[in-house]
């Protein structure tokens, strides 16, 4: 019989946000969306900024967010080092609205202090972190 759940471990270089067993986990991997289920295939890919939704043991759900990172996939434990996670619910959402407008002026901006791949990350961030917390609020 197939396992029901796989271990998830989901840290930054900060804290651990999240150590337990989990019957899912969706991110954002450098080639699209993933969803690990347990039993899956070994693999190792970069991630995007983003969501990482995790659904627990027994059905409960939570959404972290993650700045990029490396997700790793193991026959029983699947790891997500990333650069900084956040909880969804710790989000603040006018800092991500003050990022989402500093990005938009530094694009807008030739002259600015912050090259253009620097100010489109940033804008990447903030429009993920804002993503988040409106799916949060629904």
């Amino acid at each position: 019989m197939a396992a029901k759940t796989v271990h998830l471990d989901v840290v930054s270089a900060e804290d651990s946000l999240y150590s337990g067993a989990v019957e899912t986990v969706q991110v954002t991997g450098s080639e699209g969306e993933l969803g690990i289920y347990p039993g899956h295939a070994p693999l190792i890919t970069k991630i995007k900024p983003g969501m990482v939704r995790v659904v627990k043991e027994g059905g409960d759900e939570e959404i972290i967010y993650v700045a990029g990172g490396v997700l790793e996939v193991q026959p029983h434990n699947v790891t997500v080092l990333a650069d900084t996670a956040v909880r969804g619910e710790e989000l603040d959402e006018q800092q991500a609205l003050d990022a989402k407008k500093r990005a938009e002026e530094a694009i807008a901006d030739s002259s600015s202090d912050l090259s253009y791949a620097e100010a489109a990350a940033e804008l990447s961030r903030a429009l993920a972190q804002l993503q988040i917390i409106r799916k949060i609020r629904k």
